[in-house]
């Protein structure tokens, strides 16, 4: 079976921000909340932009976007706590989203070096800065796994600039 659709076909540039984030936005993520403790203390950005790197030695990936007010304070962190979150977590990351402050949607506790550690999420990795590098609007922050947790549950997913849960296929 052949599926026929019509594809829009655009360059990216500098006046087509919105169309290459839609057709980026075509990716479905799994949906984090990335950590840290800063001088403002306790402070937590929602991102989409993660993914694992390495086992040996065990390294994950996340982006940073250089306008964001809490840039600065998850470039400076020596450490981090990356939450993979559950489908019943969406207040979650709406709030996180919204503010480094979202702590208040969130049952949390301070583990090893006072880093914020959200209950509930489906994973937790707690990382160390190993590396940074520049990717044009975002900061590309490598961390090395110090800890991680699991558990089973539904994970909450963005798709389409969408959150949403996964419906298994057939």
């Amino acid at each position: 079976m052949t599926l026929q659709c019509q594809m829009e076909h655009f360059s990216p540039g500098p006046d087509m921000g919105r169309e290459l984030r839609g057709a980026l936005s075509r990716f479905g993520t799994g949906v984090t909340v990335v950590t840290a403790q800063s001088e403002a203390g306790p402070v937590g950005i929602t991102a989409n932009s993660f993914s694992s790197v390495s086992l040996d030695p065990p390294l994950v990936l996340w982006s940073a976007a250089k306008s964001s007010s809490r840039f600065p304070h998850f470039t400076r962190a020596e450490h981090m706590a990356i939450h993979v979150l559950a489908e019943e977590q969406m207040p979650v990351a709406r709030a996180f989203a919204a503010s480094a402050h979202g702590f208040d949607q969130a049952n949390w506790s301070a583990g090893a070096k006072d880093l914020p550690l959200l209950d509930g999420c489906l994973a937790r990795f707690e990382c160390e800065r190993y590396a940074e590098y520049d990717g044009g609007d975002h900061a590309i922050i490598v961390a090395r796994v110090l800890r991680a947790s699991v558990r089973q549950g539904e994970p909450l997913l963005f798709f389409g600039g969408r959150f949403g849960n996964f419906a298994a296929a057939g």
